[in-house]
C-alpha cells in the first residue's frame, strides 16, 4: 500500500459529503484494485429509529466506488460518473464504525463495475452494494 496514494485519496475529503459524514480512506492497493473507507455510526448517519440510514450506507458505497475508479483514470483527462448503484442492507447498526471495501469487478475503457461490502468491527456484513461508473473524457 502506498501512503502517498492513501494521502491523495484523503485529500478528496475537505468540503464534501465525506467530511460531513466523517469518512476517511484507510487502505489503497492499486495492484489488487482494493480500496477501503471508514465511517463512524452516530446520530449524523441515523434514521429516525436510531439505526444506520440506508442512504448513508449508499453514500459511503458511491463515494468509495467512484473514488476507487481514480486508480485507473487520469482525473485531468476523464471524469468518473456513478450511473447505477444497488445496495442490499442486511444488518442494522446503531453505533461504532463501518468499513467499506471496494473491489473492481470490471475495468473497461468506458465503464467500471465495483463491488462494495460494508462491514462492522466484527466483520459482519451490513450492506452489499454494486456501483457502475461511466468514464467520460473531460470536455475542454
Amino acid at each position: 500500500m502506498s501512503s502517498q496514494l492513501l494521502d491523495k485519496f484523503n485529500s478528496l475529503i475537505p468540503n464534501t459529503l465525506l467530511e460531513t459524514l466523517n469518512m476517511r480512506f484507510t487502505f489503497v492497493d492499486a495492484e489488487k484494485g482494493i480500496v477501503k473507507i471508514e465511517m463512524p455510526v452516530n446520530s449524523k448517519v441515523h434514521q429516525p429509529m436510531g439505526l444506520l440510514h440506508g442512504g448513508a450506507s449508499a453514500a459511503l458505497a458511491e463515494t468509495l466506488g467512484s473514488a476507487s475508479s481514480l486508480l485507473y483514470v487520469d482525473p485531468n483527462k476523464y471524469n468518473v460518473l456513478g450511473i447505477e448503484i444497488s445496495c442490499n442492507h442486511l444488518r442494522a447498526k446503531r453505533d461504532g464504525v463501518v468499513t467499506g471495501t471496494a473491489r473492481i469487478l470490471h475495468k473497461g475503457r468506458t465503464t467500471h463495475l465495483w463491488e462494495i461490502q460494508i462491514r462492522d468491527e466484527e466483520e459482519r456484513l451490513i450492506s452489499q452494494c454494486k456501483l457502475t461508473n461511466l468514464i467520460v473524457p473531460v470536455k475542454d
